[in-house]
């Protein structure tokens, strides 16, 4: 049997989609090496002390190549990241590669895992709503849904995670407080992560989910008394998931970015909580790889739901190029 050939459209897809990464990529890049040379305060002074002598000073700048100009501090760091080098902290004296290494898979554990259970919530959830509420049926349950949503959709991370802390952990006692100390130690974190973002893409899979359902080949499939599983599993929910997972794209951003304030609340060892740390220590090549580093998470998320919105609706290919 002949392999199947990528088509042009897909090869098209991918190459503007490769590109506009790199492109991306390489404004964080600059944007993470500008921004901490651009903010107030000396950090070698914050890291030294502020009674540390002038002399002393002066030498750990000329150490860490500060006193050079902007452009040639540039090149430098360019070329230590093409060998894996992000500096070292100069709280700690720690190479910030190793920083990056230990605490980067338990960001991506939380941040994985609130998209998955955003996505495991949403997709049936929405298409359950609106079967149920559908011509207007349970006009009380569509008030129900719209105002818990609603009201989920809009309140912060830090709010929510506030919340769930005493909710769940000092009132009911069924989870820990903070800290990575089991499996259970990342309910809240996770759940802080994605209960905004499942409200917002509930109400958006139910609205597009509505749509479908009043299409004419759910309407025939009705008219042939096709089982109701077929007719939703394998006729409306595949229709749903491309406007769902475009949205999700979307929120997958924010998701990543709340990790921070989440971290922070839990003490989640990861890279947001190193991140808040390192910006009140002005510790900055720790802030720039932090930055950094999450700004290429976000990116590479996006392509791969790009990807994967791909291969769910071949036809997106086609319609971008």
């Amino acid at each position: 049997m002949p392999r199947r050939r990528p088509s042009p459209h897909a090869l098209a897809f991918l190459t503007r989609r490769t590109a506009r990464l790199l492109l991306c990529l390489a404004v964080v890049l600059t944007a993470s090496f500008a921004m901490v040379r651009l903010v107030p305060g000396d950090p070698v002074r914050a890291a030294l002390g502020v009674d540390a002598a002038p002399a002393l000073v002066a030498a750990r700048r000329h150490q860490l190549g500060l006193d050079q100009p902007f452009l040639t501090q540039y090149r430098h760091y360019l070329a230590g990241l093409r060998h894996g080098d992000l500096g070292t902290s100069l709280v700690t004296g720690v190479p910030v590669a190793e920083l990056v290494r230990t605490r980067l898979p338990a960001t991506l554990a939380i941040a994985a895992l609130a998209f998955l259970v955003t996505l495991a919530v949403a997709l049936p959830g929405g298409l359950l709503a609106a079967v149920l509420t559908r011509d207007g049926r349970r006009p009380r349950s569509e008030l129900a849904f719209t105002a818990v949503t609603a009201a989920l959709a809009g309140v912060p991370d830090f709010l929510l995670a506030a919340g769930l802390t005493a909710l769940l952990a000092v009132g009911l006692r069924l989870l820990p407080v903070a800290g990575a100390t089991g499996a259970d130690s990342a309910v809240l974190p996770v759940l802080a992560l994605a209960l905004a973002p499942t409200a917002v893409l509930l109400r958006i899979v139910r609205v597009e989910a509505l749509r479908v359902l009043a299409e004419d080949y759910l309407r025939t499939a009705r008219a042939k008394r096709l089982p109701p599983a077929r007719r939703y599993l394998r006729h409306a929910a595949p229709n749903t998931a491309t406007a769902a997972l475009t949205v999700a794209g979307s929120l997958l951003p924010a998701m990543i970015a709340g990790t921070v304030l989440v971290e922070k609340v839990f003490a989640w060892p990861g890279i947001g909580s190193a991140l808040a740390q390192s910006v009140v220590a002005q510790d900055y090549p720790v802030v720039q790889a932090m930055v950094l580093i999450l700004g290429s998470t976000v990116l590479l998320a996006g392509l791969l739901v790009d990807l994967l919105l791909a291969l769910v609706d071949p036809r997106s290919t086609i319609r971008e190029t």
